[in-house]
């Protein structure tokens, strides 16, 4: 192999721009030094020249095509990377409906809380309406002139058992306070009954059962309007309570 013909194939790389390294540094010393090479690259060069211009002009040199061809065959082919950059407006719609997504859900959480505290300010509002009510009519009991009071008392007993029962016949308000109760035996209860006054038969009116100091109370329980009482009194029943009396009765007044 001569020494054109070993750079031969570095000058088509080299006319068409791709040699690369120290070839390059190699073929450039070379080129100082040899005229026929250099009138081989300004040939390929002028080929090139005629490609880039025309593609139905002058046939080059069947040599020159040859080798840049086969130069242009030594090349790695790998297809360039297209990077395609969206411009930021196109992109405005998409920012603008996740915007208001996040607006939408930010402003049903906060209709949630709020519906929730007037839900809660509501609730509020009924509790304290019915403890008003209830606060009034104990009131209106407790100072009506027409009022019924009843002193019921037990057997004998140091301290004696006691109870205090206020009672409006028209309406069938009725508040019972005991104090000095004796503690329950298990699965047993206190109940309140009224006794009519015409010889109806007792009417239930509220169980319960003492606090450790042995008071207690019952405060208006639902009673029908209208009916006199001859006496109240206490008896201890079953838990759920019982149809009738039990007796002994705890406590009786009249």
């Amino acid at each position: 192999m001569t020494v054109h013909e070993q750079f031969a194939e570095d000058l088509a790389l080299y006319a068409l721009g791709s040699l690369e390294g120290e070839a390059v540094v190699s073929l450039e010393g070379h080129l100082e030094e040899c005229a026929a090479c250099r009138q081989e690259l300004a040939r390929l060069q002028g080929d090139m020249a005629l490609l880039a211009l025309t593609t139905s002009g002058p046939v080059p040199p069947q040599r020159a095509r040859q080798r840049l061809l086969k130069a242009v065959s030594r090349e790695p082919r790998s297809l360039p990377t297209v990077f395609m950059r969206r411009r930021w407006w196109t992109l405005a719609p998409l920012f603008a409906s996740l915007v208001l997504a996040v607006f939408a859900i930010m402003l049903w959480r906060e209709n949630a809380r709020q519906r929730d505290r007037i839900e809660a300010l509501r609730a509020d509002a009924t509790s304290n309406q019915a403890t008003f009510k209830e606060a009034r009519h104990l009131l209106a009991l407790l100072t009506d002139p027409g009022a019924q009071h009843v002193t019921l008392v037990g057997a004998p007993a140091k301290p004696q058992p006691e109870g205090k029962a206020i009672y409006m016949p028209h309406n069938g308000a009725l508040v019972f306070m005991a104090s000095n109760l004796a503690p329950l035996p298990p699965q047993k209860t206190y109940e309140l009954w009224l006794m009519p006054m015409h010889g109806e038969k007792p009417m239930p009116a509220g169980m319960f059962k003492p606090d450790p100091k042995g008071n207690a109370m019952v405060m208006m329980p639902p009673m029908s309007p209208g009916v006199e009482a001859r006496m109240f009194a206490v008896t201890i029943e079953p838990e759920g309570g019982s149809a009738a009396p039990t007796m002994p009765m705890v406590l009786a007044g009249s």
